[in-house]
């Protein structure tokens, strides 16, 4: 202690902590240290904002789910939550069925808790808020446009391809016969659904009620293979106008009955997707390139029934436009999507 220095009483010097003392000020200090709480005691986030970001990102992922082209799947990839969304949907998945099985309320109460509520809720929130809202319009360019609507559509499918392209090629080795395995496979894929969209259908009025199951479980598939859109599978079997139409009115019987082969499809094909996306990777990402590139057919903006006709002159410039334009628009969330996962990989450290 130095020469001068008055002592202190310890008990005082116990009590109460010294102040910090900025720019010789006591009391601009003590209102300083109010107006800025120290870590030891945060102020609890508004749950509503915290909730936010998620229920943005569902609808996003909502908007795209209905156009054509663009996968929801591909979707949150970009977003950085692709891995989060079907780690939940599979511990829900389980938890409906080990209950059902009989493994008992504990088991099942352990993968629900394993479900990321906090993201999953405001997701699906989002996502029903933009299909309910935006699909009136949607439906209305469809239907006023539809050359037009299908010159973009096609321009988005196209592009859609670089997705599971882009993943096939890096498991594929250097070396030519696995690549031209892999193209006569695209190729075989391609020709077969393309010329089975160009035989007679079965012009039917309403749709039966296990037609609207099975085509929401075969348009669930989007969620989990990125570049395969939902929405174009309705497109590809006849349904996207009556589902938009659906939406837009609120036929609560149509959307249920769809809502329940979604539900069935998470149970059942989303999880053998998923398996083979582990197990044949390589093989199920050709035959999703084969799968898209040969369903394009039904989108060629000229067409009658299932007969392709020639461009019309007076419309074929217009078409070219918004055909570039849609692609462009999923080439830029491809490499969106890259740089994202590139900012996301784990650095190497220097050699």
């Amino acid at each position: 202690m130095g020469r001068g220095t008055p002592m202190r009483d310890a008990s005082q010097t116990a009590a109460s902590p010294r102040p910090r003392w900025i720019g010789g000020c006591r009391g601009r200090t003590v209102r300083r240290m109010a107006l800025h709480p120290t870590p030891s005691s945060p102020v609890p986030p508004n749950p509503s904002l915290r909730a936010l970001p998620s229920f943005l990102q569902g609808a996003l992922i909502g908007l795209v789910e209905l156009v054509p082209g663009v996968s929801g799947g591909t979707m949150a990839l970009v977003l950085g939550i692709y891995d989060r969304l079907i780690a939940s949907a599979d511990h829900a998945v389980h938890a409906v069925t080990a209950l059902l099985g009989g493994k008992g309320r504990a088991a099942s109460r352990t993968h629900l808790h394993a479900v990321e509520w906090r993201l999953v809720l405001p997701l699906a929130i989002g996502m029903a808020v933009a299909l309910l809202t935006l699909a009136g319009p949607l439906h209305a360019f469809v239907d006023t446009q539809p050359v037009i609507a299908r010159a973009l559509f096609l321009g988005m499918v196209l592009a859609s391809l670089l997705v599971p392209l882009s993943m096939v090629t890096r498991l594929l080795p250097p070396r030519p016969a696995p690549w031209a395995l892999a193209v006569f496979v695209v190729v075989v894929v391609a020709v077969g659904v393309f010329l089975g969209l160009g035989l007679p259908t079965l012009q039917v009025g309403e749709p039966q009620g296990w037609v609207l199951v099975l085509s929401g479980a075969a348009a669930v598939c989007a969620l989990v293979l990125p570049g395969l859109s939902g929405s174009f599978i309705l497109l590809t079997i006849g349904l996207y106008e009556p589902t938009l139409e659906a939406a837009s009115t609120r036929d609560i019987g149509y959307l249920a009955l769809f809502a329940g082969g979604a539900v069935l499809g998470l149970a059942t094909v989303v999880r053998g997707l998923a398996y083979l996306l582990r197990a044949r990777r390589r093989a199920t990402l050709l035959i999703a390139t084969g799968l898209i590139l040969g369903s394009a057919r039904a989108l060629w903006p000229w067409q009658d029934g299932t007969a392709l006709l020639a461009p019309d002159p007076g419309a074929w410039a217009a078409s070219l436009a918004v055909f570039v334009a849609g692609a462009a628009v999923v080439v830029v969330l491809w490499l969106w999507d890259r740089q994202a996962q590139a900012r996301r990989a784990p650095q190497r450290p220097p050699a």
